[in-house]
């Protein structure tokens, strides 16, 4: 679990003009954002292809590309020349520490990503020297988690927000604590950060339960962990996000289909590929309801599977054990975070490619908060609501608090930070 330094909530009044740039797993995103208070904003934005190959390029192919992104952006929507750098929110949603909001040390790749000469490193500064080799009049001024931006763009429209959650290619929650119920903290705040100032957690918990200790992992599970680059890293992830849900269904199928119990004696070669089916096959599976499972039937042809109408029903119960699967164990950090917070209500804010399009998750998600809860009430004091955007509207929020304190001359970081940024 990850402090992020954004040191307070939003109040829906922050106004000004900020950009965000978000890394995606196949784009690139940059977002132009204009806070207007009273709860509201705009937002004018551009997508960019990743180079075919960049995920495992050397870091200043990476960030070049991100800087000549940023520089096409502004170039398109700032043609008059800028009389100062543009403020820009910096989302970097892999694992970072940081020490202060301007700042996140790699800790380790995660969502196929392997490049070189990142891991244990400031990739901020990285950043700012790409755009100063291009001219480009940005300045960095925060780096987030996406999540993070979830729980903040969500608190900016709805003061009800006590959580941000992803649910997509990976799995995250964020949420605000208390400086002073942070141990990793102790003896390193400044004195204008009392205990009781708040403090929003990247939780990082598609990591929980590396050590394999907790989680009832199948075989499926453990097939999994060994076989991907990192094994015994992204465990709770691995059960239960949009990467893995096609792969777990992948391994089952294979699994009925060498015992001879599916497919009978058809082909199913390509299926042996690690991968081959993302989540779009336990989704369209599990809702299948096309006279004969026709639909199921033409998704496992292109695969060059042929199936019997009793394979396509098995495939749809376990296409259902999947994904009823992971949105249960999903829920589990919604409820670990209420309980330890005491929320007797909270919307909890989502976002996601899971959460928005995988059939009957939020069904799931729901019945399952009420049975660790065991509500008797009709209404659920405790929901999952649709966030708002973190990447791109949290990234502006985040760098407009970050602004706030800094003019006001409050602390963004630990006091051994601090102290360096003002000697600098």
């Amino acid at each position: 679990m990850i402090p992020a330094w954004v040191l307070d909530y939003p109040t829906g009044e922050e106004t000004g003009e900020y950009l965000a740039i978000d890394l995606g797993g196949t784009n690139l995103r940059v977002v132009n954002v204009t806070l207007k208070g009273n709860n509201q904003f705009e937002t004018k934005q551009s997508k960019y292809s990743l180079p075919e190959g960049i995920r495992t390029a050397e870091a200043d192919e990476l960030f070049k590309f991100m800087a000549e992104c940023l520089k096409t952006f502004v170039d398109e929507n700032f043609p008059s020349n800028l009389s100062e750098p543009i403020p820009l929110g910096f989302t970097f949603s892999y694992p970072a520490s940081q020490d202060i909001i301007d700042e996140g040390i790699l800790q380790r790749w995660t969502k196929g990503y392997d490049i070189h000469g990142v891991e244990g490193y400031d990739v901020v500064p990285m950043l700012t020297k790409a755009l100063k080799e291009l001219n480009v009049p940005i300045e960095v001024v925060a780096l987030i988690n996406d999540t993070t931006g979830t729980l903040v763009a969500s608190t900016y429209t709805d003061k009800e927000t006590r959580m941000g959650l992803i649910f997509g290619t990976g799995v995250n929650g964020a949420y605000y604590e208390r400086c002073g119920d942070i141990p990793k903290l102790e003896g390193k705040l400044v004195d204008d950060i009392s205990d009781n100032t708040p403090m929003a957690i990247n939780c990082e918990y598609g990591s929980f339960d590396n050590e394999h200790a907790v989680l009832p992992r199948t075989k499926y599970d453990i097939r999994i962990d060994d076989e991907s680059p990192r094994p015994g890293q992204q465990s709770f992830e691995k059960m239960i996000s949009g990467y893995y849900m096609g792969e777990v269904l992948r391994m089952l199928i294979l699994d009925l289909a060498e015992k001879k119990l599916i497919f009978g004696d058809n082909g199913y070669k390509q299926l042996q590929e690690p991968y081959v089916m993302d989540s779009s096959f336990p989704s369209l599976f599990d809702l299948d309801t096309s006279d004969e499972l026709d639909n199921s039937k033409k998704k496992l042809q292109l695969l060059g599977v042929e199936s019997t109408y009793e394979d396509r029903q098995a495939l749809k119960e376990l296409a259902s054990f999947v994904g009823e699967r992971a949105a249960r164990l999903a829920v589990c950090g919604i409820a670990a975070i209420c309980k330890k917070r005491n929320y007797k209500t909270a919307h909890c804010a989502a976002d996601g490619s899971v959460y928005e399009k995988y059939p009957g998750f939020k069904e799931r998600a729901a019945r399952a908060l009420r049975d660790i809860f065991q509500w008797s009430e009709k209404d659920d004091p405790i929901v999952i609501v649709h966030a708002e955007d973190g990447s791109g509207v949290g990234a502006a929020v985040i760098a407009a608090l970050t602004q706030k304190r800094v003019n006001q001359g409050k602390s963004v970081g630990t006091k051994s930070k601090m102290e360096s940024k003002v000697n600098k």
